[in-house]
């Protein structure tokens, strides 16, 4: 669920400066758990605004190992044609599953697919217990491989000792933290979504 507040409050913070679409090309447990229609809910997007289309698995269960039990493997190829089908102009939101080292197929992981797009990687983490180090090795994969990251966004309670260890030990901007919301309504996310990277440090990558 972090991933997806994450990339509703993004749509709804930089909607202003750009027209944004939202995909998710790798889903999971699409019948129990549907993310891209929570994104839609959250952030007030119209079918034009979504890309709806990609891998989509009914078992709740990582990429790689849904893909097998539906017998429907995952390969890149078919995703980068379609990423590569919308205009030149489009600017997305795209929204991964798992962790970047999730495995999409037998050789293949999340980072993998975030690579061949040339995507930047904005962070959705944690704000408690536990988050430094699991923010920090998913810094660290990132940067191994190359990809560039452009932020983090801490979601939870504000926890600002977390948030500097992260900062000055990982070397990034934490562009802010979405709280809990309750109830979680576009209008609570619109609000807290204004207060995220008040430098507007990602705002080149929109444009």
């Amino acid at each position: 669920m972090g991933k997806t507040v994450v990339s509703a409050a993004l749509l709804h913070r930089y909607r202003l400066v750009s027209t944004l679409r939202y995909w998710k090309p790798v889903q999971t447990g699409i019948e129990q758990d549907d993310d891209t229609a929570e994104v839609v809910r959250l952030a007030g997007l119209t079918p034009e605004q979504v890309l709806n289309a990609g891998v989509r698995l009914p078992r709740p269960l990582p990429p790689h190992l849904s893909a097998a039990l539906a017998s429907a493997p995952i390969s890149l190829p078919p995703l980068m044609d379609l990423a590569w089908s919308q205009p030149e102009s489009a600017r997305f939101i795209v929204e991964g599953a798992g962790g970047v080292l999730v495995p999409l197929n037998e050789h293949e992981l999340m980072v993998d697919l975030i690579a061949v797009l040339g995507l930047t990687v904005v962070i959705a983490a944690r704000s408690g217990l536990g988050t430094i180090n699991h923010t920090l090795l998913t810094i660290e994969a990132l940067r191994n491989r190359a990809a560039a990251i452009g932020g983090v966004v801490m979601v939870g309670e504000p926890n600002p000792d977390n948030r500097i260890a992260i900062e000055t030990r990982g070397a990034v901007t934490v562009l802010g933290t979405v709280p809990p919301l309750n109830p979680l309504t576009p209008a609570a996310l619109q609000a807290s979504a204004l207060t995220l990277d008040p430098t507007s440090e990602l705002e080149p990558f929109f444009l």
